[in-house]
């Protein structure tokens, strides 16, 4: 017993038989790093892809004049855009062969900007205009009739056909006196019969003929051929159109806004993609005919109507002012943003203004009748001194942080005021966490 007792022991030289190796260590260690990685990883995704909760805050005008005629009832920002942009597309498939553009040229109604390779358009014109000559040869051909020669030449076979059946005839009676008198075998009396009917049969079709060609042909011959010829003028008319349609006009006069070609690429008339080919070829716009596009909260929305007055300004110009009025808005509200689309015709555009650029419109009250046209005082606005930071505030638009340049004047009990920057309306994003940036996704909390 004891004997076996002493087998049933673990021997302790080899317990290091176990260890791990160096190799499978440095896995284990490689996982391990890998692991933080991604985890590491996913955290700043979530970081930089993930909405950021701020506390937003109207920015309002003080209140340093009651409503009369001619004051600010309400300020809204939006972006400039073209009232009509158009893209011009082609109507016909090709390869652009030239460009007459760039992008800002101004362009006059009519002016070609852009022709496509057109051989095989010309190709198809050359040959409808070749199938249009031969019908139109045809038809003349039948209109005239036949020609005197060809009359000629079918009395002069019907006359030929009498003679060779009179002939036979006299052959036939001869054969006939012949055979009575035994001279001649039957046989010969039937083979100068055949003689007599087959140019009896041959006369009857030579009188036909010889009429058909003195009559001419007939009506419904005519009739087809002339069908044919519209036909063929209808195809002629279409290679035309096809040929015209490769060289692409401008549509109206304005300025060109992008060019989408260049020599050498494919142009369809369907809307391909960047790297096929291309559906249109010009986006062109009038620039003297801007909007401002407005989203106003349907909160208020009621202190707007139909041909409203407003001063607009712009971010890239804030001392030039233009005068607006309401032109469109929209038959339906957002319900996700709960605001309503409203869009303000410029009066007076200039070149200053760019479709896309950031303005504000400070609604104006209406004038009533009598009253004394007022001045539009300018925007007081005051702010919480912690929302200006080195010169710029922070506002929410459409779910973006933007960052806007602001003149701060005095700190009164009221706050800090701001003498330019803010015209009232904006969506401040107050108490704003330190490493928040332009171009953030933001959203605000919920209460």
């Amino acid at each position: 017993m004891p004997g076996d007792l002493n087998d049933l022991r673990i021997d302790k030289s080899l317990k290091n038989s176990y260890e791990p190796s160096s190799w499978a260590t440095r896995w284990i260690i490689i996982g391990i790093a890998l692991f933080l990685l991604l985890g590491a990883g996913k955290y700043l995704y979530d970081r930089s892809h993930t909405a950021i909760v701020v506390e937003t805050q109207r920015v309002t005008i003080a209140n340093t004049a009651g409503a009369a005629t001619g004051t600010v009832i309400l300020n809204a920002t939006g972006y400039v855009i073209a009232h009509h942009k158009i893209e011009l597309a082609s109507k016909v498939v090709g390869k652009v062969a030239w460009i007459g553009v760039e992008k800002g040229d101004r362009v006059q109604q009519g002016q070609v900007i852009v022709r496509l390779e057109d051989d095989e358009y010309r190709a198809q014109l050359q040959q409808g205009k070749g199938a249009l000559a031969a019908l139109e040869a045809r038809l003349a051909e039948l209109q005239n009739g036949s020609r005197p020669e060809e009359v000629a030449v079918a009395k002069a076979n019907l006359d030929q056909a009498n003679a060779d059946l009179a002939n036979a005839r006299i052959s036939l009676e001869r054969t006939k006196r012949l055979a009575e008198q035994k001279v001649f075998s039957d046989q010969a009396n039937d083979d100068a019969r055949a003689r007599v009917d087959q140019a009896v049969a041959r006369v009857a079709s030579l009188e036909r003929t010889y009429e058909l060609v003195r009559i001419g042909p007939r009506k419904e011959q005519i009739e087809q051929v002339r069908g044919q010829i519209e036909e063929a003028k209808g195809r002629l008319a279409y290679y035309e159109t096809q040929l015209a349609n490769t060289v692409i006009r401008a549509s109206i006069t304005g300025t060109v806004l992008e060019r989408a070609v260049e020599v050498g690429e494919f142009v369809t008339t369907g809307f391909v993609g960047d790297r096929g080919a291309k559906g249109y070829v010009i986006s062109l716009a009038d620039l003297n005919d801007l909007q401002v596009e407005l989203d106003i909260n349907q909160n208020d929305f009621a202190k707007l109507g139909p041909k409203q007055r407003g001063t607009i300004t712009t971010d890239a110009f804030p001392d030039r002012k233009y005068e607006g009025v309401i032109e469109e808005i929209s038959p339906e509200a957002n319900r996700q943003k709960a605001t309503v689309q409203v869009k303000v015709k410029v009066l007076k555009a200039d070149n200053f203004l760019r479709p896309e650029m950031n303005a504000s419109v400070a609604f104006l009250a209406d004038e009533e009748p009598g009253a004394a046209k007022a001045t539009v005082a300018k925007p007081v606005v005051y702010l919480p001194p912690s929302a200006v930071r080195n010169g710029t505030v922070f506002v929410m638009v459409e779910g973006k942080v933007v960052s806007k340049a602001v003149r701060t004047g005095p700190i009164t009990t009221q706050g800090i005021r701001i003498d330019d920057g803010l015209i009232g309306g904006e969506d401040l994003i107050i108490n704003a966490p330190a490493e928040l940036k332009a171009g953030d996704a933001v959203t605000t909390a919920k209460r």
